[in-house]
């Protein structure tokens, strides 16, 4: 299971730093999906950041998890929640901060 769980964070560190700088906007299923003058409508770099933040949330919650062990299992309805939350974080800033201004 400890294996398992340093592969997850490896890869979704690697995916968060791959879009952090900017880069990797095939990564992005909506946007991937886009037609070209649906993708004029947002900044290429914002997105890949914003959603590259998002992301980075995933490892450290793995990694809180490696850390904690055992003593966070009374905690673990938390991070499902947290998930979620950055989500929908996640959500509203591409859909605001991510897009040009007309």
């Amino acid at each position: 299971m400890l294996i398992f769980q340093i592969i997850m964070c490896v890869i979704f560190a690697a995916l968060s730093a791959v879009l952090l700088t900017g880069h990797g906007s095939f990564l992005i299923a909506g946007y991937n999906t886009a037609t070209p003058k649906e993708r004029e409508k947002y900044d290429q770099k914002k997105l890949c950041r914003v959603i590259g933040a998002g992301i980075a949330v995933v490892p450290l919650m793995i990694l809180i998890w490696i850390i904690g062990g055992e003593a966070l299992n009374k905690y673990v309805s938390v991070f499902p929640i947290v998930i979620v939350a950055d989500c929908v974080v996640m959500l509203i800033l591409a859909n605001t901060i991510c897009k040009k201004k007309p």
